[in-house]
């Protein structure tokens, strides 16, 4: 369940991490958007240190399907529904000036990068609308989209829109080339440091980190950590977590050249990925499909979801051989834009940026552009249609209102679920949750280990899920998630959960 980019990939060295030090700002997440950030604010002469919870690329990025385009599926259509043409405009052109930063940071630091196509395609007629719909919005945002027919999958569809030129490549080279350029203008990359709170310090001139491993101090600090780490600001409230799946198969000469997505249910996403070949055979081009995604422990068995994906393949590609299988954590909010800016409103020391709907490679850039030029002084009229407090907000209190009572609803069925459950054990690779007496208990067995802890999330007090795909606890209030021993994997949780 390891993705294809961190299967062989160089795990760096453990930076101690310098306690009591102060520095001009601190990073927490060393994914694209944070390290992308760091280097812009470190290439102004700042001190900069980057704090991340696991490794480099540990979360989103390393998980990724790694497409740098700026026709993202339906997402144009689903954006102008919501904001208009203009704010769709303001959009395309940051994901266009996060793109091209992207693009010319690979060139410079010799990280391979592949020109391909992106494709959305429809196999119904209401996807054929949408595809349509898609052509006509990316023309009007300036885009040079343009119908298309397909001929190199192995099934048919109604309609197309091709973007020429667009990208791919494999994050994990793209993360440690931009961590060796923040080491190399004097910054600090800590990995293994989850940082678990942030608070004022020195009559509220600075702005104190505290993490497993000590505590620093900054002038400010940016939460580049998919959901912010920090309740203040709502932002567990205004975003929903979803869960997609990822495989990667040896197909032959089969994989197609093209980024292919889907405007259908489900959406399925296509691309090839170069692998090497054997001993002293050539490289290979083994095909990745990704999709089939839900709201997190909302989605039933996670494993149906798994299955799902593989029979659409061998459906498709029936001598289909799997490689890889994993799966990724991605946030949309409320109003479909990401969040970039301010945690709270007045206040820029503390900065976020999140909800990027599965686009990162491009919105995760744009967002570290558009925090850097805030605090160095310098903004882009794109940069406010980003911004964590607007407007537009304000036409979304309807979903707001729906998520966050999906919420109240699953706690309550968490709950409910743990007074009728009488105790039991788990067989192999299974997860349950039971009362014991007044005390809900949680006990799974994972490669013949029992764990037992306690289900109760450590962030809002949900009652945990297992997730029989990946063996984790998963929480379907906000997200969070949790190994079979405890420990946080996703936030916005920060503390691990109890033993019993």
């Amino acid at each position: 369940m390891t993705s294809v980019w961190l299967e062989n990939d160089r795990f760096e060295h453990r930076t101690p991490l310098p306690v009591g030090e102060r520095f001009d700002h601190v990073i927490v997440g060393a994914g694209i958007t944070g390290l992308v950030t760091a280097i812009l604010l470190a290439r102004s002469g700042a001190r900069v240190a980057v704090l991340e919870a696991r490794h480099i690329g540990g979360g989103t990025t390393g998980s990724t399907t790694a497409k740098v385009s700026l026709l993202q599926g339906s997402r144009l259509s689903t954006l102008a529904e919501k904001h208009g043409v203009d704010t769709l405009r303001h959009y395309v052109d940051a994901n266009r000036i996060g793109m091209d930063w992207l693009l010319d940071f690979c060139a410079s630091a010799s990280v391979s990068v592949d020109r391909e196509s992106a494709i959305t395609y429809a196999t119904t007629d209401s996807g054929a609308e949408t595809v349509r719909s898609e052509h006509r919005l990316a023309r009007e945002a300036g885009l040079d989209a343009q119908m298309t027919t397909t001929s190199e999958l192995p099934f048919a569809t109604i309609a197309a829109v091709e973007l020429a030129d667009q990208a791919q490549l494999d994050p994990m080279p793209l993360l440690h080339a931009l961590s060796a350029e923040l080491r190399s203008l004097g910054g600090v990359v800590v990995e293994d440091a989850r940082v678990v709170g942030v608070g004022w310090a020195g009559l509220r001139s600075t702005v104190s980190v505290r993490t497993n491993r000590g505590e620093i101090t900054a002038g400010t600090v940016v939460l580049a950590t998919g959901t912010p780490i920090l309740d203040r600001g709502g932002f567990f409230g205004r975003l929903t977590a979803q869960r997609s799946y990822v495989g990667t198969f040896d197909v032959g000469d089969r994989a197609p050249s093209g980024m292919y997505l889907a405007a259908d249910s489900p959406t399925v996403s296509l691309r090839y990925v170069r692998r090497p070949g054997a001993s002293d055979e050539p490289e290979r081009r083994v095909l990745m499909v990704g999709g089939f995604g839900h709201e997190v422990a909302r989605g039933g068995s996670e494993r149906s979801h798994v299955q799902e994906l593989f029979a659409w393949t061998r459906g498709n590609y029936p001598d289909a051989v799997l490689e890889n299988r994993w799966s990724a954590q991605d946030y949309s909010s409320i109003d479909e834009l990401p969040y970039v800016g301010p945690l709270l409103p007045g206040e820029s020391r503390i900065q976020v940026a999140t909800g990027f709907a599965k686009w990162g490679m491009t919105n995760g850039v744009a967002a570290a552009l558009a925090i850097s030029e805030q605090l160095l002084g310098t903004g882009e009229t794109w940069a406010a249609t980003l911004r964590t407090w607007r407007p537009s907000e304000l036409r979304a209190l309807p979903t707001a209102a729906k998520t966050n009572a999906q919420v109240g609803l699953h706690m309550t069925r968490g709950w409910t679920r743990v007074v009728l459950s009488g105790e039991s054990e788990p067989g192999e690779g299974e997860g349950v949750v039971f009362r014991r007496g007044l005390r809900p208990v949680g006990r799974c067995t994972v490669d013949g280990q029992t764990s037992t802890v306690s289900p109760i999330c450590t962030h809002l007090y949900g009652i945990l899920d297992w997730n029989d795909a990946e063996k984790s606890w998963d929480c379907s209030l906000h997200g969070s998630r949790f190994t079979a021993t405890g420990r946080v994997i996703e936030g916005p949780a920060t503390e691990a959960l109890g033993q019993l």
